[in-house]
């Protein structure tokens, strides 16, 4: 009977023989101020005030890397985010912040050469909002959210958090509808300053990006409702003809440069969160995509409430 071929031996041993390549020691490397996995995907069960939500955010983690060390434990990363998507399915977490939060600890436990941490989550959000003539649909919108772990010497971690939407809008052109309505005055027309004049419209795109300081709680559905309100118009899924023509008569009623939306979205920021310290970060862009041009505009201010305040 021919003997049986079968695995050599020293192959079955091979854990016993493999090194520990991403934690030997290099010389001459560099310090790394992040490396991680980016693009994951996993389904969330989340517990907001309204109700609990499944949200799929996209997922990038990462720590930070010692010049010595010559790689990153990447399975770690992975394996954080299936615990934790296990334990959001058996009780649902908080918001995406606080999730953030929770995995950027959970980070510089598993990576003990790690000073610092941070996770980044983007995903799809939905709302039903109320057109013109009354009818609802479903809206979709962009959360985001942020943290950013760091140890310090003395081995207390501390976390920054940050909590995210982007909203799609509609802007008409002051200044064409400036420019038209002197033409039309130069023609002998009659122009009315109650009466909405001619412009052309962007699509507005606006982001806002808050720091979530301890103890503070930011509803993203709050967020959406001062960006859309600092628009010339909200625009919505489906318009009958008559929605169609309101919309675009209230837009220019409204004209806002991409330097207005972020102005009122500042303003509307500052009223709204009364109760946060100087401290908290915000971060607001707006960028129209053009129809008129083949370029787009964009305005953007990054700074801190304190900052905002001292201009008041």
């Amino acid at each position: 009977m021919a003997k049986k071929k079968g695995i050599p031996r020293k192959s079955r041993n091979w854990r016993g023989r493999c090194q520990d390549l991403q934690n030997s020691s290099i010389e001459g490397g560099f310090y790394l101020t992040r490396v991680g996995i980016t693009g994951v995907k996993k389904p969330l069960s989340v517990h907001r005030p309204k109700g609990t939500i499944t949200l799929t955010p996209t997922i990038d983690i990462a720590v930070d890397l010692p010049a010595r060390q010559k790689g990153s434990h990447m399975s770690r990363n992975a394996e954080v985010i299936n615990e934790l998507v296990d334990s959001c399915f058996q009780e649902p977490c908080g918001g995406l912040e606080h999730i953030c939060a929770h995995l950027s600890r959970l980070l510089l436990e598993r990576h003990e050469y790690a000073k610092t941490s941070e996770v980044q989550m983007k995903a799809d959000y939905f709302l039903e909002r109320k057109g013109l003539s009354g009818r609802t649909s479903m809206e979709p919108y962009k959360i985001m959210a942020m943290a950013r772990a760091t140890k310090g010497g003395d081995g207390k971690v501390t976390v920054e958090k940050m909590i995210g939407v982007e909203v799609m809008g509609i802007t008409a052109c002051p200044c064409a509808m400036d420019t038209v309505r002197a033409m039309l005055e130069d023609q002998g027309h009659e122009v009315s300053d109650d009466f909405p004049n001619i412009s052309h419209n962007q699509r507005n795109i606006a982001t806002v990006t808050l720091e979530v300081p301890e103890a503070s709680e930011i509803e993203a559905d709050d967020l959406i409702e001062i960006i859309e309100s600092s628009m010339s118009s909200p625009t919505y899924e489906i318009l009958k003809r008559g929605d169609e023509a309101n919309l675009v008569m209230n837009a220019h009623k409204n004209p806002k440069f991409v330097e207005d939306v972020v102005r009122d979205i500042l303003t509307a920021l500052l009223k709204k969160y009364k109760a946060l310290p100087d401290s908290t970060k915000v971060a607001v862009k707006s960028v129209a995509e053009e129809s008129i041009h083949k370029h787009d505009a964009f305005a953007e201010r990054v700074t801190t409430f304190g900052e905002l305040r001292k201009k008041i």
